[in-house]
């Protein structure tokens, strides 16, 4: 009866969406329990990282009435995260102190118990009890959820972004963002934008497009979106609307340091290489990170430099973004319901990105943001369709001639791979023996996909550097339809 009573309390507001017609609906909305049941049942969603931002979203999709989550993390578990995020536990709890019934002895006691106390807090940075402190985050995370939330099953999976298949994000309805690093960013919205295909008049195809929900936040400052790609901007389109990283001069660093950041960059940008000649440095790797640390503060010893910390030194070589936990909890609630509103359509979404600031105050807006059509990663790009025999070389040579691109010296990369490359003279040597494969060969037999080319073009009698995006279709492969091409090719 008390399991029934707990279900229907912590229902009872999501049924008000669920269950009921309104006015702001979505043109899909068909309210009722087999919504509800369906997104519970079948709704798969990926988190992507479980620091705060990601243990909130874990929380907030969980209490919503998602029961089929994983969770994507590479970082094991600090003492500086135990401030924000929740999930994560820093001791077992103490035993009590056994009392004696005896007043002289109970004042010995109380003494003791003091001391213990005192002591716990000399040494809670160095506790040896800490209970999560070390594990993956990833782990620890879904492992709590899903302790409180009955119902709710939740895959952790502890590894780089990069390590994962293609198809392993492809298997989710909706993907949600909890990161803090753009390159992270850059990588899940391209593997996104690459499952979407447009149809012969450069529409997007419905059953292609996989949406996504991307939150972040800084100190007192936050920010929700909604990407659609094909539909609305996707990260590549907005990229200018990040701040460019601080860089400081490298002589500033080697001859006249005055701050932390100037010791811990000196000690990544600089000292690593004098000392680990062509060993490239791994910001991921715990070992690569404690030396840059440790060299920084012998640094920072030497010109009297106050500040420098382990935490500091991932912030400043990871660029890392400070966090505050109210703004946490208030971003990742905009991002659950948003992701609640693309499954069901209870509601219209987000059109397209929500800005929040408590730093004086609050202050929240809405900006709907245009999609670029030109997208390099989002745009439809240039449709293609060729012979499987035909080869590199030969494509290259179709570029110069296509209406489209009059496109020469033209280079070419596939998923990140360099078929060929005119430029410098060492890639074009390595690359040079692809020019006689076929292009299907090298696309490992892939029937339709993106290729990147770039090139120079010619335009008012003027030559300039070209970039572009292809969609090549490759004829008589299982699969494939015949289709028009875009301009012949």
């Amino acid at each position: 009866m008390a399991d029934s009573t707990a279900h229907v309390s912590r229902s009872r507001d999501l049924d008000k969406l669920l269950l009921r017609p309104g006015h702001l609906v979505g043109p899909t909305f068909d309210p009722g329990t087999e919504l509800r049941d369906d997104i519970q049942e079948y709704v798969k969603i990926l988190v992507v990282g479980a620091g705060g931002l990601g243990c909130e979203l874990l929380k907030d999709l969980a209490l919503s009435g998602f029961r089929n989550l994983e969770v994507i993390d590479m970082d094991r578990i600090e003492v500086s995260n135990l401030n924000r995020q929740f999930l994560f536990r820093k001791v077992k709890a103490m035993q009590p102190c056994p009392m004696s019934n005896d007043s002289n002895l109970m004042l010995i006691d109380l003494s003791i118990a003091l001391v213990r106390v005192l002591v716990l807090l000399q040494v809670r940075l160095k506790d040896l009890r800490l209970q999560d402190v070390g594990k993956p985050k990833a782990e620890v995370a879904a492992k709590r959820v899903m302790e409180r939330v009955a119902g709710v099953n939740i895959v952790p999976h502890f590894c780089r972004i990069e390590d994962k298949e293609l198809d392993f994000y492809n298997d989710f309805n909706i993907i949600v963002l909890g990161l803090d690093s753009i390159e992270a960013r850059s990588y899940i919205n391209a593997v996104a934008c690459g499952f979407l295909e447009y149809d012969s008049d450069d529409n997007p195809r419905e059953e292609t497009v996989k949406p996504m929900v991307d939150g972040g936040t800084e100190g007192f400052k936050g920010h929700a979106r909604v990407i659609v790609p094909g539909l609305t901007p996707c990260f590549e389109c907005t990229i200018w609307l990040f701040p460019p990283q601080v860089k400081f001069p490298l002589c500033t660093l080697a001859e006249t340091p005055r701050t932390a950041a100037h010791c811990i960059e000196y000690a990544h940008l600089i000292k690593w290489d004098e000392v680990h000649s062509g060993k490239t440095f791994d910001p991921d790797e715990p070992e690569h990170m404690q030396w840059v640390y440790s060299e920084a503060v012998k640094r920072a010893e030497l010109f009297g430099i106050p500040g420098v910390t382990y935490s500091l030194t991932q912030g400043v070589v990871k660029n890392i973004i400070p966090a505050i936990a109210s703004t946490n909890a208030i971003i990742s609630a905009a991002c659950a319901l948003e992701t609640l509103k693309i499954v069901s359509g209870c509601s219209k979404t987000l059109s397209n990105y929500l800005t929040y600031n408590g730093v004086e105050g609050l202050h929240t807006k809405v900006t709907e943001f245009v999609k670029d059509k030109d997208c390099l990663v989002c745009g439809p790009g240039v449709l293609i369709e060729l012979e499987t025999s035909v080869s590199l070389r030969k494509f290259i040579g179709l570029l110069e001639e296509h209406p489209k691109l009059l496109l020469s010296r033209a280079s070419v990369t596939h998923r990140g791979k360099n078929l060929y490359m005119q430029a410098p003279p060492v890639l074009e040597e390595m690359t040079r023996s692809n020019l006689d494969l076929t292009l299907f060969e090298l696309m490992d037999k892939t029937p339709k996909d993106i290729v990147h080319v770039t090139g120079t073009t010619s335009k008012s009698d003027k030559k300039t550097s070209l970039s572009m995006k292809l969609r090549l279709v490759f004829k008589g492969v299982d699969g494939v339809a015949d289709m028009d091409m875009a301009g012949g090719a």
